[in-house]
C-alpha cells in the first residue's frame, strides 16, 4: 500500500488558525467531521505514514478521496460549527449515540386556569414547571401517586376538564378518586391554585420545612381532638418522606451538578449522567456509544458534552466528568453561552464528588456489560455475524463451532493457556478447557504447544485408538465403568473438531499456530488472530489483516469470545498463583495456614514479605523472633 494519498494538501496550503474539517469519499458523502485549534497540525496527523496511523484512521482516510475545511474565529466558534455538521451529515466514522432522549418528566401546566400535574416526555409545553428528568416512567407515576396524597390536585385531561365545568358534574378520574382539582366540584380555582404552588414549592426545594409544619399542625389537631384533620396531615407526612426517601442526598443540599461516568472499550461506551439539584440525584440518563475510531476518554467527553446539551437541556453550573478534554476551556465557554452564565468543567480526584463519580462509573461499566449480553443474545444479530465473519474469513461455510485461546503468565512464570468454545456465537463453558505449560520460550512457543495437544484429538491415528477403546468398554459392569465412561464423554467433546480457530494475538501468534495445525495433519480447520489493541483480524500468510466495521456484528463476537479466553486464563493463573505462594510459605517449619493469612493479610503479598527484615516480620502478632528469622532465611534463600 502506497503512503501517498493522491488527495493530500500541500502544507502551506492549510492554515495553522482554528477550524473545523471534513473528510469525503468519492460520491461526496461525508466521511468524518472534526475540529482543530491549529488546522495544519491536526490534519497532518492524518497524513502520516499509513503504517503508524491507528488501524480505523488507515481506514478512514484511505477510503476518503477529499478532505475540505473552514476556518473559524475561535475554538468555540469550531465546536457549535462542528456539532453542526456532525447533525447535517450524519458522517459514518463520528460517534454514534444510541439514545432517545425521550426520558419522562413531571410537569404542571402552571399556565392553566387550573394547572394540572402530567407524564410527559416533551419540554415545550408553555408555562409548563418541569421536574425530572426520570429513569422511567414508573418512577413518575409513583411521584405523582405519592404527591397526591399530600397535595390534592388535578390529573384529568383539558377536555374532561371543559367538559366537567361546563356540565357541573365531577370528572371520570375524580370519579374514581385521581383527579382533586376544581373540577371535581370539591375546591375552588382558587384553593386549587394554593395547594398547586406548595406542590411546585416542595417539588423544587424538597426541604422539610413544609413536612416540620405539617407536623406540628398535626400534633395541634390531635390536641385539639380534630382526629380527622390530623390523619389528614399523617398521611400527607408519610407521603411526602416516601418522596424525599426516592431522592436520596448525596452531596450538600447547595450542590447543583451534572456528573458523567464513563466506561469503553475498544468498540462500544456506556455513559451515566447523574442530575445532581439540591444535593439529591433527581434524573439519570445513560447513553450508549459504538465507536467507529478510537478515541480517547477526552475526545469521548467533548462528543457527550455536545450531546447533552444540544436541545433544551440548560446545564447547571459545574459539570463533573473523569477527564478534562483537551479544549476544555472552550468547551466551558460554549456551555456558559447555553447557560447564561459561567459553567466549570471538572475532573473530580478526591472527596464526595469523586465517590460519587465513582458509583456513576459502577453504573456504566454495568451498562456496558449488560449491553453486550443483550447483543449477544439477540439471535438475528448472531446470526448476522456468523454469516459476516464466514464471508470475511472466506470460509466454505458458517463457523458454528469456534475455538478460541489465550495464554497468561506473570513473568514467564505459571504459564497457563485457556480454549474457550462458542457454538452458535454463545458460548459452550461445560467444554472450555485449561492447559498448563511446564516451560515455553515465549508467547508463540506456548501457543504452539497448546494447540499441538488439543489437536492430538482430532488427528486420525488418535481417533482410531479412542474408537477402538469405546468398542471393547462396558459402562454398565461396576462403579469405576461408569467414571471411565464419564471421562470417555469428555474426551468425546474434546474430540469435537472447530470450524475457526482463533487465537489472541497478531502475526507472530497465528503464524505459531497454523505450524501447529500443519505439524498436527489435522485439516480443514480455518485459523485467524485478533489483535486487542486495534482489533484487527489476521489470516495465516497475509500481509494486511481483515478490517470488520467498527461496530459490526461480527466484530462484536469476535472480541467477546477473545475477551471471555482472556478472562479464563487470567482466572487460572492467579489461582495457580495463589496456590504456589501457599505453598512456598507452607513450607516453612512453624508456619501453618492460619500464620500464612495472618503474614499475607499483614505485608500484602510474598514479595513485601522477602523485603521484611526479622524485626518486622515479628511484629506480626502469632510470629516470634526465632521464626521470623527462620521465614526471612527461607525466602532468602
Amino acid at each position: 500500500m502506497s503512503d501517498a494519498l493522491s488527495y493530500r494538501p500541500k502544507a502551506g496550503e492549510i492554515p495553522t488558525s482554528p477550524g473545523v474539517y471534513r473528510f469525503s469519499d468519492e460520491t461526496g458523502r461525508v466521511l468524518y467531521v472534526g475540529k482543530a485549534k491549529n488546522l495544519r497540525a491536526r490534519l497532518s496527523n492524518y497524513f502520516a505514514p499509513l503504517a503508524s496511523l491507528h488501524e480505523r484512521t488507515r481506514r478512514m482516510v484511505t477510503t476518503a478521496t477529499g478532505v475540505e475545511w473552514t476556518t473559524v474565529g475561535t475554538e468555540v466558534e469550531a465546536l457549535q460549527l462542528e456539532w453542526t455538521w456532525i447533525n447535517e451529515f450524519d458522517p459514518p466514522f463520528n460517534v454514534q449515540f444510541k439514545d432517545d432522549k425521550s426520558y419522562p418528566y413531571l410537569a404542571v401546566t402552571l399556565a392553566d386556569e387550573a394547572p394540572r400535574a402530567l407524564v410527559t416526555r416533551t419540554t415545550g409545553i408553555r408555562g409548563a414547571r418541569y421536574f425530572g428528568p426520570y429513569p422511567k416512567v414508573w418512577a413518575v407515576h409513583e411521584t405523582i401517586d405519592l404527591m397526591l396524597k399530600a397535595f390534592p390536585i388535578r390529573t384529568c385531561s383539558n377536555a374532561n376538564y371543559k367538559r366537567a365545568m361546563q356540565s357541573g358534574k365531577p370528572c371520570f378520574a375524580s370519579q374514581i378518586g385521581r383527579c382533586f382539582g376544581p373540577c371535581s366540584q370539591k375546591v375552588t380555582i382558587e384553593d386549587h391554585r394554593a395547594v398547586v404552588t406548595q406542590f411546585v414549592s416542595f417539588m423544587a426545594s424538597q426541604d422539610r420545612t413544609l413536612i416540620n409544619t405539617l407536623t406540628a399542625q398535626m400534633k395541634t389537631a390531635a390536641t385539639s381532638q380534630d382526629y380527622e384533620l390530623a390523619a389528614r396531615r399523617r398521611d400527607q407526612i408519610v407521603a411526602l418522606n416516601a418522596v424525599l426517601e426516592k431522592s436520596a442526598v448525596v452531596l450538600r443540599d447547595t450542590v447543583d451538578i451534572d456528573l458523567y461516568g464513563i466506561e469503553q472499550d475498544e468498540l462500544a461506551a456506556a455513559v451515566q449522567l447523574f442530575i445532581v439539584r439540591g444535593g439529591r440525584i433527581r434524573g439519570v440518563r445513560s447513553w450508549m456509544v459504538d465507536k467507529e475510531l478510537d478515541l480517547s476518554t477526552g475526545e469521548l467527553i467533548d462528543s457527550v458534552m455536545r450531546t447533552a446539551y444540544d436541545g433544551d437541556a440548560r446545564p447547571p453550573r459545574e459539570i463533573i466528568v473523569p477527564e478534562l478534554p483537551d479544549d476544555a476551556e472552550a468547551m466551558e465557554i460554549w456551555l456558559g453561552g447555553l447557560a447564561d452564565r459561567k459553567v466549570r468543567l471538572v475532573a473530580a480526584r478526591r472527596g464526595e464528588k469523586a465517590a460519587l463519580l465513582e458509583t456513576a462509573t459502577q453504573n456504566a461499566r454495568h451498562a456496558l456489560m449488560l449491553y453486550k449480553t443483550r447483543r449477544s443474545s439477540d439471535f438475528v444479530a448472531r446470526s448476522k455475524a456468523l454469516e459476516d465473519i464466514q464471508e470475511a474469513l472466506e470460509m466454505p461455510q458458517a463457523p458454528l463451532r469456534m475455538e478460541c485461546y489465550d495464554v497468561s503468565h506473570l513473568a514467564g512464570t505459571n504459564i497457563v493457556a485457556s480454549m474457550v468454545v462458542f457454538e452458535d456465537g454463545l458460548p459452550r463453558k461445560d467444554e472450555y478447557r485449561r492447559f498448563s505449560i511446564p516451560e515455553s520460550t515465549d508467547d508463540t512457543d506456548s501457543i504452539y504447544r497448546t494447540l499441538m495437544r488439543r489437536l492430538a484429538y482430532l488427528s486420525p491415528d488418535t481417533d482410531d485408538a479412542m474408537d477402538a477403546t469405546d468398542a471393547g468398554s462396558s459402562a454398565a459392569e461396576d462403579p469405576a465403568s461408569v467414571l471411565a465412561s464419564e471421562g470417555e464423554a469428555k474426551r468425546k467433546k474434546f474430540r469435537y473438531s472447530p470450524n475457526l480457530l482463533i487465537v489472541d494475538g497478531g502475526q507472530p501468534q497465528v503464524a505459531a499456530a497454523a505450524r501447529a495445525i500443519a505439524d498436527s495433519g489435522v485439516t480443514g480447520i480455518a485459523l485467524c488472530g485478533i489483535a486487542k489493541r486495534l482489533e484487527e483480524i489476521w489470516l495465516p500468510d497475509s500481509d494486511y489483516p481483515v478490517i470488520l466495521p467498527r461496530n459490526s456484528d461480527a466484530l462484536f463476537l469476535f472480541q467477546r469470545i477473545r475477551d471471555e479466553a482472556h478472562r479464563f486464563a487470567i482466572t487460572h493463573q492467579r489461582a495457580r498463583r495463589k496456590r504456589d505462594i501457599t505453598t512456598v510459605l507452607a513450607e516453612i517449619p512453624g508456619l501453618g495456614p492460619s500464620r500464612v493469612k495472618v503474614l499475607l493479610r499483614h505485608f500484602g503479598s510474598v514479595a513485601r514479605l522477602k523485603e521484611a527484615t526479622p524485626a518486622s516480620i515479628a511484629e506480626v502478632r502469632g510470629i516470634g523472633e526465632g521464626l521470623a528469622v527462620t521465614i526471612h532465611e527461607h525466602l532468602r534463600a
